[in-house]
């Protein structure tokens, strides 16, 4: 099925897969930094509020960037914003909607407290509220799904963290210049490359019909969060996923009860820049559940550095969460349900 280009056009309508093969090109975006004075106050922590996918460059960040970054760096994923924010805080507000509610109240809550403000969004009302109120943002390409979207943030965020002085410069730079060899590993995943050498394919089938569990370590977290995300909004599958070694000291027992046979898939999402106390734990914790639960399927990110090898295990989650989309027969690119819910919400 996943080699009949006429199935895969009429199940994926809107060209998910053609998003994802472009993916690499937001790397090459140039974020423009708008209303940028800077008064130059001493920041102490940073704050980044987001939800869902607008989320997902902020904790790549956090995991990617943690010996660089030198305050306190903390995702929200909620209404309300910690109690230590204020003038000493950069605070940064992301959505790509730009309409996101908990990240507009996070917003007001901050600008109260008179924290430095940033925004980080396509359009909506959080860039209104930027340029109303002269607050340092940088608007992002719109037309894609938040998911699909993180290589932008990702850039305009780190863009965002130099010009506020968290990070020396030439991180953004290392991001542009993994594009063209993101390029090239993604068209390896193309709808036309078969089956029987494309690695996104081989695991879409091996994973269609079953509900995927994913870990990570500290480094590869954000991997395993962003595959669960995108398997959830794109094959429209539930999904879960864990960090070791959090995992051993609670959810490894969780696999040892019966059934043997569990409807499961389980994917390691390893990288070799992962410390070695870590990969241990990934390699002794499948031994010790063989038999209990189904062989893990490790997903070796590739790359020379840790930055790519993240890109390209977020990029490689899309391509195949939306061909197992194509094996459901979802249309992969609609969030229906999250739409009516914010509707009703609101």
């Amino acid at each position: 099925m996943l080699d009949d280009q006429t199935i895969i056009a009429n199940r994926d309508p809107k060209n998910a897969l053609n998003v994802a093969a472009n993916e690499y090109a937001q790397a090459a975006f140039d974020p423009t930094i708008w209303n940028e004075e800077y008064d130059h106050r001493q920041i102490l922590n940073v704050v980044v509020a987001g939800m869902g996918g607008s989320a997902l460059a902020a904790l790549l960040a956090k995991a990617w960037l943690k010996s660089d970054i030198g305050v306190p760096f903390e995702v929200l994923r909620s209404y309300d914003i910690p109690a230590y924010v204020g003038e000493n805080t950069l605070f940064i507000a992301s959505s790509y909607s730009g309409n996101t509610e908990e990240t507009l109240e996070a917003l007001e809550q901050a600008e109260r407290l008179g924290a430095q403000l940033a925004v980080i969004s396509s359009g909506g009302h959080l860039i209104d509220e930027a340029v109303s109120y002269n607050i340092a943002h940088v608007s992002v390409p719109d037309g894609v799904q938040p998911r699909m979207a993180m290589i932008y943030d990702l850039r305009a965020l780190v863009a965002m963290l130099e010009h506020f002085e968290i990070l020396k410069p030439g991180k953004n730079s290392e991001i542009q210049e993994s594009s063209g060899w993101l390029k090239f590993e993604s068209e390896q995943w193309a709808p036309d490359v078969p089956a029987d050498r494309n690695y996104a394919k081989q695991l879409a089938l091996q994973a269609v019909g079953k509900t995927p569990v994913f870990y990570g370590g500290p480094l590869t977290a954000p991997v395993a969060y962003k595959w669960k995300i995108s398997w959830n909004e794109n094959a429209k599958n539930v999904a879960f996923w864990n960090e070791y070694p959090e995992f051993n000291h609670n959810e490894f027992i969780g696999w040892t009860s019966h059934p043997i046979e569990k409807p499961f898939a389980v994917f390691d999402i390893v990288s070799s820049f992962e410390s070695d106390r870590i990969l241990k734990r990934f390699s002794i914790s499948d031994r010790l559940l063989s038999g209990l639960r189904p062989k893990a399927t490790t997903v070796n990110l590739r790359g020379d550095t840790a930055l790519q090898q993240l890109l390209w295990g977020a990029i490689l989650a899309d391509f195949v969460s939306i061909y197992v989309a194509i094996l459901n027969g979802v249309d992969p690119t609609p969030v229906d349900l999250i739409e009516k819910f914010k509707a009703e919400l609101a």
